[in-house]
């Protein structure tokens, strides 16, 4: 027979969700428009695309981090991710104006944990938060390294501005590099 026990478990409360006005305080990294293909038949966004949104919106983090595609070809590295958190607050319809914003976490000279956030605009709400494990990939060798010198200096410096900002993130409590 299944019983539950009335204790109270000693689990992490996890820190509420950021407000708009502080999401928007970390630069955007994708701005657009939802298009009709991405509707489903339950008359909003598929969940694959809250994925896209990430994905689209994290070539533009790299390029701002001075590693984009060229820097990446010419190291024969690259970044892969190994684990995703998709945490779903609220509706994006077709036609909905969308942001996304980044904030890198926690570090180390392999891998790095970052939160993404994607706004509806239209709706002034947090649509979803995307929890991340990326790991530096030497390409030839298909197998987890250390950055190089000029990834490794992006992501430390990127990591110390976005410790500074004075809000929690909502982290499941699970991911950890």
């Amino acid at each position: 027979m299944y019983s539950m026990s009335s204790k109270k478990t000693s689990a992490k409360k996890r820190p509420g969700f950021p407000t708009l006005e502080q999401v928007r305080q970390l630069p955007v990294h994708l701005s657009m428009t939802v298009p009709p293909e991405w509707e489903d038949r339950n008359g909003h966004v598929n969940v694959q695309y809250y994925q896209a949104l990430y994905e689209l919106g994290g070539y533009q983090v790299l390029e701002d981090m001075n590693v984009g595609d060229a820097y990446l070809q010419a190291t024969n590295f690259g970044l892969f991710d190994l684990e995703h958190h998709l945490h779903y607050r609220a509706e994006i319809m077709v036609g909905d104006q969308v942001s996304c914003y980044n904030r890198i976490l926690t570090r180390n000279e392999k891998r790095f944990h970052g939160m993404y956030f994607i706004v509806n605009d239209s709706r002034e709400s947090l649509a979803c938060t995307v929890e991340y494990i990326t790991a530096g990939i030497a390409l030839g060798l298909r197998r987890t390294a250390l950055f190089p010198p000029e990834l490794n200096r992006s992501v430390e410096q990127l990591c110390i501005r976005h410790q500074q900002l004075e809000w929690p993130t909502p982290t499941c409590g699970v991911l950890k590099i």
